[in-house]
C-alpha cells in the first residue's frame, strides 16, 4: 500500500489528479534526464545512455545497468538528480547500497498505470483469495492492530482515489459474503470420497448442485491492444431432481445473474461428520473456485431462451443446460498458467455449481459500474467536486452560497392558507401584493431576498449585522390556477399537510440549486417532505427531469402513493426496477406498464377526438392516428375557436360603454354539444370574466388532449415495447424513480440511451453505501465538458442503522459503513434538521428524543383521540418485561452468531395473543427482535400456535429491528435475546430504530440486569426501568377502551409474573373465549349440541392427524389454538400431569412439550442460509 500511494498519480504540489498522458510524459522526462546525466558524466553507462528508453525502463534492465556499480557511484548519480545532497571527495556515503539502487530504479521504472492494472483484473474472486485470512480477515476481528485495507475517511486525494478505495472494499466485502455462501452450500452437499477415490455427494443444498457436464464452447479473438479475450462462454449441465419450488428457482436464472463454479475433491470417507469450527477447505477439499455470469437456459434446440413477454418453452426431463460467460481476464491467466508452467486445466476439473440469493448477488454489476467510470472522465459539478473529496467550505453548495439561486417560487400548494405561510417564516416580514384578505388565498408566488455569497462574507468580515428589513421581507404574490376544464376531475389534487417552519425550509432548500441535507429523525415527515419538493421542482421548471433514489423498493414506493396523491400528471412517472409490484394500485409504473398506459390512454384521447368530431359535424376519421387528430384540431378546432373569440370579444368592442355581455359568452361557445356530459349548466351567468374563464378552461381541456396525443404520436412510428420503453425514459418521463443498486447496475445501458436529467433526490441516504450514493450522480454524460446537475437532496438520519457490512474489520477499520451522507455531516456540511414528529406518542418519543436536536412533537399527538386514549387491557404504553431463565436456559446459539431465548420468543407470543383476543388487530402489530435465530424462532411458534386460527391470526410482521427500519405500526412486541453480553444493541443507532418503531404501544421483553447496565443504552433504560418490571395486565377491559392514557383503570390489574403464567392466563381466556362462542351458538341459533360436540371431535381429530404428519415448518398447515389440545395429546406417554400445577410458578403443559422441538426445528437454520427456514417468508 505504502508503494501504491508512492506513485500515486498526482501532482504533488497542486494536488491535481494526473492523465495517463501527464503520467507518461513525466515517466520519459525522467529517464532522459537520468541518460543524460549517465552520458556526461559516467563513461561506464554509456550504453544505458545511448539505448532507447522502450530497452532500458523496465525494472530488470535498469537493475542490470546500475546493480554493478559501487555505492559511491550510485550516489553521484543520484546528487546529479538532485535526489541526494552532493557526495564530498575523498568520502564515502553514508547510504546501503541497496536503499541507493532502489532510489533509482524505483524513481525511473516504467509502471502499469492504475487504470491498465485494473482492467486486467479478474472481477470474480478465486480461491486464492476469498480465503486469505491477510486480505479477507475473519469476522473475528477485535478492533486492534492495524490491517492492509484501504480505508474511507473524511478525505479523498482524487476522485479517482475515491473511486479505487470503494472499489476495492466493495470487491472484499462481496468477497467475504461469497465465501460464506460457498462455506454454507458445499458443506450441506457433503462431500465425501467415494470408494474408487471420485466425489460422491451424500447431501444436498438449496443452492448448488453436482455438474453433469461442463464444456467451453467459444472463446473469441481479443480486441487490438489487449491480450485477453473479448468473451469465453461454456455450457454447464445440471440434473434438477429436486422439489418443484427449487427446480422453478434455477430455471428462474436470469441473464446477468452471478453463479459460481467450484472443484471438490474431498478426501475424507463416505459418513465423516463436518465440524463447522475446523478449516473448512481440508474437510471438503475445495480446489478451485471461478465465476460465471448466466446468458441463459438452452432449450431442445441448443439454442438460448431469451427473457421476454412470450412464456417459456416446458422442457422435458431433469436435465438442464445453462450457457455461461467466464471472465475472459481470469481465463487468460489460467491458460497460460497452464501452459508455461504446465498447471492442470482449471476449466476440466469443475463438479459443483453454486448460485446465490438475488438480491445479494449484483457485485459484478456494481464492480464493473465502478470500472467503467474510472476509465471515464467523471465530471461532477463544480460546485459539488470538493465537497465530495471533503476539501474547502463544506457550506460552499447551500443554496443561499450559489451564484443561480432563484429569487422567485411558486409554492403552489404547499402552504394551506396565508396565516400558515406567516408561521412557516418566523423572524420574516411578509408583504402580500393583495390588500383583500378574501383574495389572500393559496397558491402563493414567493420573492425572497437574494444576497450573493461574497456580499455576504464581507459583511460577515467587517463585522456589520446584515439583518436589515429588506433581508428579512418577503413579497407574497396569491395567484389563480387557470381553470382545466368543466369536469370534476380537472380540479387540482391538493396538499393537505400542514408543513412546520422547518420542513418549510427543507422543501424551499429542495426547490433552489444547490446541496440540500435534510435530517428527518423518525416521524418527523420525511417523505412528505421529499413528495412536496418533487412536486414543486415540477411545476416551477416543468422542462427539467428529475431522478429519486431510494435504498429500499418499500420506501420508493411509499413515495410513489404520495406522489400519485398529489397534482403531478401520471404520464411524466416512470419506476425502473422489479420493486414496482409491489405498489399498492392499480397502475403500474414500470417501463412496461407505461407503454400500456400510454396506448391505452392514447386510444381513449382519440374517443374523446372522435366524440368532438361528432358533436362539430366534421366528416372523415380524425380519430384514426395521433397525426390526423393533429391536423384535426390545427384546421377545424382552433379556426372555431379563434373564431369565437374574435367574436365573443368584437361584441364587446360595438359598444364600448355598455359592460361585456356576459350571454353572449354562452351563446356563441361551439363545444356546447362536446361538453353536454359534463356538470349543467357549464356557464353560470354570472358576470362575463367569470364566463370567459371557464370557456378558456373548456378550450384547455380540449388543447390539452390533442398536446397529449403529439406526445404520444412517437408510439405510434416506434413499434416494439422496448423501443417504446426507451423512449418514455428518455424523452417522456419527467420524474424516474429506482433504487440506488438499480442505478449501480444499469449505469451503463442508462448512459448509452442518453439518459439525462437535472435534479437527483435520495431518501434514506444515510443507509446507503459511499459509492452507491455517488453513482447516481454520474448516469449521464456531460454536455459540453460539464455536468447538468442543478439540485441535489439528500435525506436521511444518520443516528439511525447505516449500510449492512457483514465483515466487522471492514464495517469498523475500513469505515466501510460510513454512508455518503453521514460523512458530509461529519465534514460540516449544513443539514436542516426537522424537529418535530408526528409518529408516537409523546411518552414513546421520549425514550429516543434525546439523540437529536431539539426534537418535539407535532400539536395532534397531543390532540387527536388515538393518542390520548389508553391501551386496551394493557396498564401502560411502553413497558420493559424482566424475563427469566426458561428451564434453566436463556439464550442459545445452536449455531455462530444465531442467537435464540424461548422464554422470550414464547412470552412475546402469548401477549400477541392476548392482545387479539381482546379485540387488537393483528395487523396492527408487529413483532421485532434483534436475531435472525429468533425471529425464526418466533415464527415457529406462531405457526404452533395461532398461525392459522381466526381468532388470532398472524402479526403484520415478524423480522429483526435492521429489516424494520424506514417502517412503522400501532404496537411493537420487541425481544432482545440476549442474556450473557448486551451484543450488538450497544450501537445507540440501533437502539434508536428499535424504540421509534412504535406509534402508540411498545413492549420490550429482556433480561433488564444485563440492559440497565450499559452505558450506552442509559437515557432510554433509565425511562424503561422507572415502571414495574413484570408485564401490567387488565384483562377484563376490552379493545377499543375510552380509557385516558395515564388513567387508573376502573377494572381490576392483574401482574404478570413470569412467561408460564402468561402461557397459562392466555390458554384459560382462549378457552373461555371458545366456550362463551359455543354457548352463544347453542343459545341464539338452536343449533342441536350433538352437531357442535361432533364438529369439535371431528375438528380435534384432523388437527391431532396433522400435527403428527406436520413438522414445525409446515408453513401454517396446522390449526392450532394457543394451548392447542393437539400439542399435549403428541406425547401422551411424556405429559406431566398438570392439574396440580399453580398458575405462578409452573410452565403449563402446551408450553413444556411443544417448545422443544419448536426450538430445535429453528436450530437447522443458520445465518448463512436463512432460506433453509421454510417459515421465512419475507
Amino acid at each position: 500500500m505504502l508503494k501504491f500511494y508512492t506513485g500515486f498519480e498526482i501532482n504533488d504540489q497542486t494536488g491535481n489528479a494526473l492523465t495517463e498522458n501527464e503520467m507518461t510524459t513525466i515517466h520519459y522526462d525522467r529517464i532522459t534526464s537520468l541518460q543524460r546525466a549517465a552520458f556526461a558524466h559516467f563513461p561506464e553507462l554509456y550504453d544505458f545512455a545511448l539505448s532507447n528508453v522502450a530497452e532500458v525502463d523496465a525494472r530488470d534492465s535498469l537493475v542490470k545497468f546500475f546493480g554493478p556499480l559501487s555505492s559511491n557511484t550510485l550516489h553521484q548519480v543520484a546528487s546529479y538528480l538532485c535526489l541526494l545532497p552532493t557526495l564530498p571527495k575523498n568520502e564515502d556515503t553514508t547510504f546501503d547500497k541497496e536503499f541507493l539502487l532502489e532510489l533509482l530504479v524505483s524513481r525511473h521504472e516504467r509502471r502499469i498505470s492504475q487504470i491498465q492494472q485494473l482492467n486486467q483484473m479478474p472481477l470474480y474472486p478465486t480461491e486464492k483469495i476469498i480465503w486469505d485470512e491477510n486480505i479477507v480477515p475473519t469476522e473475528y476481528y477485535s478492533g486492534e492492530g492495524c490491517l492492509a485495507l484501504p480505508k474511507l475517511n473524511l478525505q479523498f486525494l482524487t476522485l479517482h482515489d475515491y473511486l479505487l478505495r470503494n472499489f476495492n472494499l466493495f470487491r472484499l466485502e462481496s468477497t467475504y459474503e461469497i465465501r460464506q455462501d460457498i462455506e454454507d452450500s458445499v458443506s450441506r452437499m457433503k462431500p465425501w470420497q467415494s470408494e474408487y477415490g471420485g466425489v460422491v455427494f451424500g447431501g444436498w443444498a438449496r443452492m448448488a448442485q453436482p455438474i453433469v457436464a461442463f464444456t467451453v464452447v467459444e472463446v473469441a479473438k481479443p480486441n487490438i491492444g489487449e491480450n485477453w479475450p473479448t468473451r469465453v462462454r461454456a455450457d454447464v449441465t445440471i440434473n434438477l431432481n429436486v422439489r418443484d419450488h427449487i427446480k422453478d428457482e434455477w430455471e428462474g436464472l436470469r441473464k446477468h445473474d452471478v453463479c459460481f463454479l467450484i472443484t471438490v475433491r474431498p478426501t475424507k470417507p463416505y459418513g465423516t461428520k463436518f465440524d463447522r469450527r475446523r478449516p473448512f477447505i481440508e474437510q471438503v477439499g475445495l480446489v478451485y473456485v471461478r465465476g460465471c455470469e448466466i446468458q441463459g437456459m438452452l432449450d431442445d434446440k441448443g439454442r438460448v431462451i431469451e427473457d421476454g413477454p412470450e412464456p417459456r418453452p416446458n422442457l422435458r426431463g431433469e436435465s438442464r443446460t445453462f450457457r455461461v460467460f467466464l471472465d475472459p481476464n481470469q481465463y487468460q491467466q489460467d491458460m497460460t498458467n497452464t501452459i508455461q508452467n504446465g498447471a492442470e486445466d482449471v476449466y476440466d476439473t469443475f463438479n459443483v455449481i453454486m448460485r446465490r440469493k438475488p438480491k445479494e448477488n449484483n457485485f459484478k454489476a456494481v464492480l464493473e459500474t465502478i470500472r467503467n467510470l474510472m476509465n471515464t472522465d467523471c465530471v461532477v459539478p463544480d460546485w459539488l467536486h470538493d465537497i465530495i473529496l471533503g476539501y474547502g467550505d463544506p457550506s460552499s453548495a447551500h443554496y443561499s452560497k450559489m451564484p443561480n439561486q432563484i429569487a422567485t417560487l411558486d409554492f403552489n400548494d404547499t402552504f394551506l392558507s396565508i396565516e400558515h405561510l406567516k408561521a412557516s417564516f418566523p423572524g420574516h416580514n411578509v408583504k402580500v401584493t393583495v390588500s383583500d384578505p378574501a383574495l389572500q388565498i393559496p397558491p402563493f408566488r414567493i420573492t425572497f431576498p437574494v444576497r450573493s455569497g461574497k456580499g455576504k462574507k464581507r459583511k460577515d468580515a467587517d463585522g456589520e449585522e446584515d439583518d436589515t428589513e429588506e433581508a428579512k421581507t418577503l413579497i407574497v404574490e396569491p395567484h389563480v390556477i387557470p381553470n382545466r376544464g368543466p369536469y370534476p376531475y380537472n380540479q387540482p389534487k391538493r396538499n393537505t399537510i400542514q408543513f412546520t417552519h422547518t420542513q418549510i425550509e427543507a422543501i424551499r432548500a429542495g426547490m433552489q440549486p444547490g446541496l440540500t441535507m435534510v435530517v428527518g429523525p423518525p416521524g418527523t415527515g420525511k417523505t412528505d417532505v421529499a413528495v412536496q419538493i418533487i412536486s414543486n421542482i415540477y411545476h416551477n421548471f416543468p422542462e427539467q427531469r428529475t431522478l429519486i433514489v431510494t435504498h429500499s423498493n418499500q420506501a420508493l414506493n411509499q413515495l410513489f402513493e404520495k406522489i400519485m396523491a398529489l397534482d403531478i400528471d401520471e404520464r411524466h412517472l416512470l419506476r425502473l426496477g422489479h420493486g414496482e409490484e409491489e405498489l399498492e394500485t392499480e397502475k403500474d409504473f414500470s417501463r412496461y406498464g407505461r407503454v400500456n398506459y400510454v396506448l391505452a390512454r392514447r386510444i381513449e384521447l382519440l374517443e374523446e377526438v372522435k366524440r368532438l368530431q361528432k358533436s362539430l359535424g366534421v366528416p372523415g376519421d380524425a380519430s384514426y392516428t395521433c397525426e390526423t387528430a393533429g391536423y384535426f384540431f390545427l384546421y377545424q378546432v382552433m379556426s372555431r375557436w379563434e373564431e369565437y373569440m374574435s367574436r365573443v370579444k368584437n361584441s364587446g368592442t360595438a359598444c364600448p360603454d355598455a359592460a361585456p355581455d356576459a350571454a353572449q359568452v354562452a351563446t356563441f361557445f361551439p363545444f356546447h354539444e362536446y361538453f353536454a356530459n359534463a356538470p349543467q349548466p357549464i356557464f353560470k351567468g354570472r358576470s362575463y370574466e367569470e364566463d370567459m374563464e371557464i370557456a378558456e378552461g373548456c378550450f384547455r381541456h380540449i388543447k390539452k388532449i390533442f398536446t397529449q396525443l403529439e406526445e404520444f404520436r412517437a408510439s405510434e412510428l416506434l413499434r416494439s415495447g422496448l423501443d417504446r420503453s426507451k423512449y418514455l425514459l428518455v424523452k417522456e418521463a419527467k420524474i424516474i424513480a429506482m433504487t440506488c443498486t438499480h442505478a449501480a447496475l444499469k449505469r451503463h445501458d442508462l448512459v448509452k440511451l442518453g439518459f439525462k436529467y437535472d435534479n437527483i433526490l435520495m431518501e434514506e441516504a444515510a443507509q446507503i453505501l459511499e459509492i452507491e450514493t455517488f453513482i447516481p450522480l454520474l448516469l449521464q454524460n456531460p454536455q459540453d465538458g460539464f455536468s447538468r446537475l442543478k439540485r441535489w437532496i439528500m435525506i436521511g438520519d444518520h443516528h439511525q442503522l447505516p449500510p449492512v457490512i457483514k465483515n466487522m474489520a471492514f464495517q469498523k477499520y475500513s469505515n466501510m459503513e460510513q454512508s455518503l451522507f453521514t460523512r458530509f455531516v461529519r465534514v460540516g456540511v449544513p443539514t436542516v434538521d426537522l424537529d418535530a414528529q408526528g409518529r408516537a406518542r409523546a411518552s414513546l418519543c421520549n425514550l429516543y428524543n434525546w439523540r437529536y436536536k431539539n426534537l418535539g412533537n407535532l400539536p395532534h399527538v397531543q390532540l387527536l383521540p388515538e393518542f390520548s386514549t389508553a391501551n386496551a387491557g394493557l396498564l401502560y404504553d411502553f413497558q420493559l418485561i424482566n424475563v427469566e431463565d426458561f428451564q434453566g436456559v436463556g439464550e442459545s446459539e445452536p449455531n455462530p452468531y444465531f442467537y435464540q431465548n424461548l422464554g422470550e420468543a414464547e412470552y412475546v407470543v402469548a401477549l400477541f395473543m392476548y392482545m387479539c383476543l381482546l379485540g387488537y388487530p393483528a395487523d396492527k402489530i408487529s413483532i421485532l427482535t434483534t436475531y435472525n435465530g429468533q425471529k425464526h424462532l418466533i415464527r415457529d411458534i406462531i405457526n404452533r400456535r395461532c398461525g392459522n386460527n381466526p381468532l388470532i391470526g398472524r402479526p403484520n410482521k415478524v423480522t429483526t429491528v435492521d429489516r424494520f427500519q424506514g417502517q412503522q405500526n400501532d404496537y411493537i412486541l420487541l425481544s432482545l435475546v440476549r442474556t450473557r453480553a448486551v451484543g450488538h444493541l450497544r450501537d445507540v443507532r440501533r437502539l434508536v430504530v428499535a424504540m421509534s418503531r412504535a406509534r402508540l404501544g411498545l413492549y420490550i421483553f429482556a433480561r433488564v440486569s444485563l440492559f440497565q447496565n450499559c452505558f450506552e443504552l442509559t437515557p432510554a433504560f433509565s425511562q424503561l426501568t422507572a415502571r414495574p418490571l413484570h408485564l401490567h395486565i387488565i384483562p377484563t377491559e376490552p379493545f377499543p377502551t375510552s380509557r385516558k392514557n395515564g388513567e387508573r383503570p376502573p377494572h381490576e390489574v392483574q401482574v404478570i409474573k413470569n412467561m408460564p403464567q402468561m402461557a397459562n392466563f392466555v390458554y384459560n381466556m382462549y378457552m373461555h373465549l371458545i366456550q362463551t362462542t359455543h354457548h352463544y351458538h347453542q343459545t341464539f341459533l338452536q343449533l342441536p349440541p350433538a352437531m357442535v360436540e361432533e364438529g369439535e371431535e371431528g375438528q380435534s381429530q384432523e388437527t391431532e392427524m396433522e400435527a403428527e404428519e406436520e413438522t414445525v415448518s409446515a408453513q401454517g398447515n396446522l390449526t392450532p389454538s394457543p394451548a392447542d389440545a393437539s400439542l399435549s395429546q403428541e406425547t401422551p406417554a411424556a405429559q406431566p400431569d398438570c392439574s396440580s400445577q399453580t398458575e405462578d410458578t409452573s410452565a403449563p403443559c402446551d408450553i413444556a412439550t411443544a417448545a422443544e422441538p419448536v426450538s430445535a426445528a429453528a436450530e437447522a437454520a443458520t445465518p448463512q442460509d436463512a432460506e433453509s427456514v421454510p417459515t421465512e417468508t419475507e
